[in-house]
């Protein structure tokens, strides 16, 4: 009987503190952000990141392009620049409006994302390599990918690995975005796919990373990013990588929730993914006399997956602070049943 893929990657103590750390701040900016729901809210800002988000991905790319030039490109503006980099622009910007409508588990969704991100740029967008490829510093080179027709089975143990996995968002989305990178899978365009997987696989588990994606964190601290992924290679795991990432997440989010317009963003963040992801959540348990087991909530919600209910509906509503365990000292406990909070009663009657 052949063994479910299982990436290699160890659950160390600082990461472990970094993903307690990281959920934190993150349930407290989006509990400010439902309480505050029915304030104005602002799409404006979300465009505005959203364009720094993709300024600061093509940036690691050698994308010269300023903050300014992207905006105008985006506002259909007549902009000076190399056609190429251009359009790398308006790819990625294309690629990240679709973000949440990603599904991070789907081999043929990571496909379309790759098309949308290179097209024009690249003759195989959306399909992958079909040679060897290696990556070269200097004239080293410093990472040589698995053959290309292992690339189909590897994605595909990998994204099965990521649907099945009990391991939080947080640890999954970093072990993808190494694993992508060592495998390698296209031609071009591995570290933009990379990072927007994670963004995919962290904003489906909390809306804040759709605000605050990975980009912002690697473009801040990309030396380190690129020494994280060496030493994951050369230990054959992605416990480095992991060590490196999660904590420069934090810091990012810990800076982020000290500045004056963070609540207004998170609000519209957090206000469109309760309504698209958690509200048949909340609904089950206002109608409810009691509090839900997991076993009962997917069966209320006829769900079968039970990692898709966990990611897409459980760790949010915990994270946001609208839903709340009946026993919190011990999360493995068979008698663990689910109710509403204070904030989640507010938020499943508006």
């Amino acid at each position: 009987m052949t063994l479910p893929y299982q990436p290699p990657f160890d659950v160390t103590p600082s990461i472990l503190a970094a993903v307690a750390e990281i959920s934190e701040i993150c349930g407290a900016l989006e509990g400010i952000a439902v309480a505050n729901a029915d304030s104005t809210s602002v799409p404006h800002l979300r465009r505005e990141h959203r364009i720094k988000t993709v300024q600061a991905s093509l940036e690691i790319e050698n994308n010269t392009l300023t903050l300014e030039q992207v905006t105008a490109v985006l506002e259909g503006k007549r902009v000076l620049g190399p056609p190429r980099e251009i359009q790398e622009v308006r790819n990625a910007f294309a690629a990240y409006e679709r973000l949440l409508d990603l599904n991070p588990a789907d081999p043929q969704a990571l496909l379309e994302a790759h098309c949308v991100l290179m097209e024009g740029l690249l003759e195989d967008a959306g399909r992958y390599r079909r040679g060897g490829v290696g990556v070269a510093k200097g004239d080293e080179v410093v990472h040589v990918a698995p053959p290309a027709e292992r690339v189909p089975g590897l994605i595909n143990d990998l994204l099965g690995w990521l649907d099945t996995t009990e391991h939080h968002p947080l640890i999954a989305g970093g072990v993808v975005h190494y694993e992508l990178e060592f495998i390698h899978p296209f031609a071009d365009g591995n570290g933009r796919i990379g990072r927007l997987w994670q963004t995919v696989v962290c904003a489906h588990w909390s809306p804040l990373f759709a605000y605050l994606p990975v980009e912002s964190v690697v473009r801040d601290q990309q030396g380190d990013y690129y020494a994280a992924l060496a030493a994951s290679d050369k230990e054959g795991s992605a416990t480095a990588f992991l060590e490196f990432m999660l904590p420069a997440i934090q810091q990012t989010l810990a800076q982020l929730s000290e500045t004056d317009q963070v609540t207004d963003q998170v609000t519209d963040q957090v206000t469109d993914q309760v309504t698209d992801q958690v509200a048949r959540l909340l609904l089950a348990l206002v109608e409810s006399p009691n509090p839900l087991s997991v076993n009962q909530l997917m069966g209320v919600l006829s769900l079968k997956h039970r990692p898709t209910f966990r990611m897409n509906y459980l760790e949010p509503a915990l994270a946001q602070g609208l839903v709340e365990r009946t026993d919190p000292g011990s999360l493995s406990s068979p008698k663990q049943r689910y109710r509403l909070t204070a904030l989640g009663t507010q938020f499943a009657q508006r």
